[in-house]
This record gives C-alpha cells, structure tokens and sequence, in this order.
C-alpha cells in the first residue's frame, strides 16, 4: 500500500473544498472501503489525504421545510438509531440493521457508501425509493459553491459517480414522506448482514386501500448502477395488489435487471430472485 505525501484535517467544509481544489487528492470519511481497497492495490492514495471527520456539519442530521437532511458522515449506526431519522423514515432504519457488522456500521458512512459507488452498496436502493438528492460542494471562482443532483443521475458505473475530483459530498436531501408513507428493504444473502448483497430491493410508496400510489421501486446488485425498476413502478401506480398486478410488476422488474454471474450468485439466480422477493413485498404491502 502506497502512503500519501501530506495529510490534512479541516475543520469545515469550506476548508476541505479548498483543500481539494488544490488536486491530487484522497478524501478519507470511515474508511471501511477505501482502506481495504488500497491495501488490495484496488485504490492508490493521491499526494495529500484529507481527513473530514472533524467537520461538524457533516454529521449533522436535520429537518428543514420540507425536506430532511443526512450529513454526508452520519453513520450507518446513527441510520440505526437515530430518532428523527426512525421517525420519518424508519426503511433506513431496516437498511442499516442488514448492514455488515456492529463494527463496521459505527464506522461506515452515508456519503462514504454512495461515493464507493458499489452496484451492490446496501445505502443506495432505499435512498433511491426515497427519491433522495446528493448534494456537492467545491471551491470556484474563489468562493465555496454547492449543487445538488438526484440520486439516480448520481451513479455513472461501477465505482463511478457524477462527483467531480474538486467536489466533496456534503449531503443526503429526502423529501418529508407524505402521510400513509410505507417503505420495505430486503438484502438477500447467505448472511444478510454480514455478506455483500446477492440481490437487494426497496419498495416505497402511499399504501392505502390495497392501492400504491407515488411508487418507487429499486434494485442494487443486478445491475452495473443501482437502479430504479420503471416498468414495475409504472404497473403498480394507482393499482390494486392483486394477484394479476404483483405477478405483471414482478415479471416486468425480472425484464429490468442485467444480472452479471460472479462468485456469490448466477445471472439466472439474481434475476429469479429479483422476481421472487418482489411477489414477496407486494403481498406483504398487500397485507399491511
């Protein structure tokens, strides 16, 4: 493993964005991807290492209109167990309970999982069921400017997103869930919590007389990006979960994925059991 030449820790985001804007950069958070990645010869640390955990901001989570913010640090522990997070969106909860180890889990962050840019990282489904947006911040023009993206432009490839090399994440965005919200994650694998995703999935949506409205549906490990399943989405809206519906949306999320066949799984596999789980959140949705 290769050591970088300097190393940094500011103290605010605006000091951390400038410090990237110098270039040749690594950017360190819980480090629970990138160490073991550059130990393996995966990753190569850059000329300076820059430490953010002493930035407050980052950890902060928020309630703000309509709108909750998720600071780019926050733990897959806070996720767990924080009330406000509980509260409003308790599927993020259920997703940090299947999320690798105790250990891991007070170490890992939100930002640090989305920047990984697995196809398998476990944060991304239900944020994308959530319809959450990243926001971005960097130095330009000589002052600290921000944007932000819709999380499901954010993902270019495996291990590959739309944050440029001068750009930090700050944040996680979710609009408030409206009234009658209801959410669901399901990880499969050998051990669910401790083992990468064979296939995972998020169901989202206002459940109300049998009806889902404002459907999202998303998969990680099925595809080169987690993905949003359109054509189920598009078949559930509006409709009554019945037998006829839950089969059609289930065949139509099996047409969506591009499985790949590697060591945990075969292509074939993932796409059964893509279908197979989807039947089984919709009836229980059904049933709730």
């Amino acid at each position: 493993m290769n050591s970088p030449a300097a190393y940094l820790v500011p103290a605010s985001v605006d000091e951390a964005a400038g410090a990237l804007s110098r270039g040749n950069a690594t950017v360190l958070a819980g480090g629970t991807d990138l160490m073991p990645q550059a130990n393996q010869g995966v990753r190569v640390f850059r000329h300076t290492l820059i430490n953010i955990n002493r930035i407050a901001e980052l950890k902060a989570v928020s309630r703000s209109g309509d709108w909750l913010r998720i600071g780019a640090l926050v733990s897959v522990t806070d996720l767990l167990q924080n009330s406000t997070l509980r509260g409003i969106c308790p599927m993020l909860a259920e997703t940090a309970d299947h999320f690798a180890s105790d250990q891991i889990r007070n170490a890992a962050t939100v930002g640090g999982n989305l920047c990984n840019a697995s196809p398998a990282g476990d944060l991304s489904p239900p944020l994308l069921a959530l319809d959450a947006s990243v926001e971005m911040a960097c130095h330009r023009d000589g002052r600290l400017q921000r944007r932000s993206l819709p999380l499901d432009q954010f993902f270019l490839g495996p291990r590959r997103t739309a944050l440029a090399e001068n750009e930090l994440l700050t944040a996680v965005q979710i609009p408030l869930p409206p009234p009658r919200h209801y959410g669901r994650f399901f990880k499969l694998g050998i051990r669910p919590a401790l083992d990468i995703a064979i296939i995972s999935v998020a169901l989202a949506g206002v459940l109300e007389n049998r009806k889902l409205n404002r459907v999202r549906v998303a998969f990680g490990a099925v595809a080169p990006t987690p993905l949003r399943a359109r054509r189920a989405e598009a078949l559930l809206e509006g409709r009554i979960l019945d037998e006829e519906t839950i089969r059609a949306a289930a065949q139509a999320a099996r047409e969506e994925v591009t499985p790949i066949t590697d060591v945990r799984a075969s292509a074939w596999y993932r796409s059964e059991m893509v279908s197979s789980m989807m039947r089984r959140l919709l009836h229980e949705a059904a049933g709730a």
